[in-house]
């Protein structure tokens, strides 16, 4: 335990693991970013899990290296790692017409959000998991999800539109759009998996459509609810 401000937290340092380290990632007993309660490392952990399930969670990757694999990939190709900042958990980084960004993916006890931008005063959508974030930011929430059910024959570019926040990157005096189109994978993902994603993406995680089937099968979309 550390104490901050008056307020204890639980740190990294308090986290006991038979190996040290959790796998695929460089989170260790002496990460120096403090959780606030054990509802908060409850959280990340189950981000964490999740990001691992994902296919495009690249662990300790620095910001170069994340720049280098990404530089010959088209605009809006992305991936998540652990942020070289002790400060955060995670970032983002993704390659635009201006090159790799990275950005940095805040965590507090209401959920993830990305950094804020000290020009704009609207607060930014907060999310209980990374993926919702990502999902939200490729405009594949739960908002898009339900636009393509409801709207027999429409656009998908016009459902993917209503469920995706602008988010301005600042860069070199400009403020470009965030776009996220595909992740970089870092493996080939299982067939099952990208079944999975398959429903999740067209609203069947966690719905009343999923009631019928088996609840082995049902376990294995609840645990990891995203699109992506």
């Amino acid at each position: 335990m550390v104490a901050s401000g008056g307020q204890n937290h639980l740190a990294m340092s308090g986290v006991t693991s038979p190996v040290g380290r959790v796998h695929g990632s460089n989170f260790t007993p002496h990460h120096y970013k403090p959780f606030r309660s054990h509802a908060h490392y409850q959280q990340v952990m189950r981000a964490l899990h999740k990001l691992q399930e994902s296919g495009f969670y690249w662990g300790a990757v620095g910001g170069r290296e994340a720049s280098s694999m990404l530089r010959s990939e088209p605009p809006g190709t992305f991936l998540i790692r652990d942020s070289s900042d002790h400060h955060y958990f995670f970032t983002l980084s993704v390659q635009t017409a201006r090159g790799t960004k990275n950005l940095r993916i805040h965590s507090e006890g209401g959920g993830f959000f990305l950094q804020p931008d000290p020009q704009n005063t609207q607060e930014l959508p907060q999310f209980d998991c990374v993926l919702k974030l990502i999902a939200h930011y490729m405009g594949k929430g739960p908002e898009a999800a339900r636009s393509r059910g409801g709207a027999c024959g429409g656009n998908p570019g016009e459902a993917e539109m209503k469920g995706r926040s602008v988010y301005l990157i600042h860069t070199g005096g400009e403020r470009i759009p965030l776009e996220l189109r595909r992740p970089l994978s870092t493996s080939l993902s299982s067939l099952q998996h990208m079944c999975r994603r398959t429903l999740n993406d067209r609203g069947f995680g966690g719905s009343e459509r999923t009631e019928q089937l088996p609840q082995t099968l049902k376990d294995f979309l609840e645990e990891y609810d995203a699109p992506i």
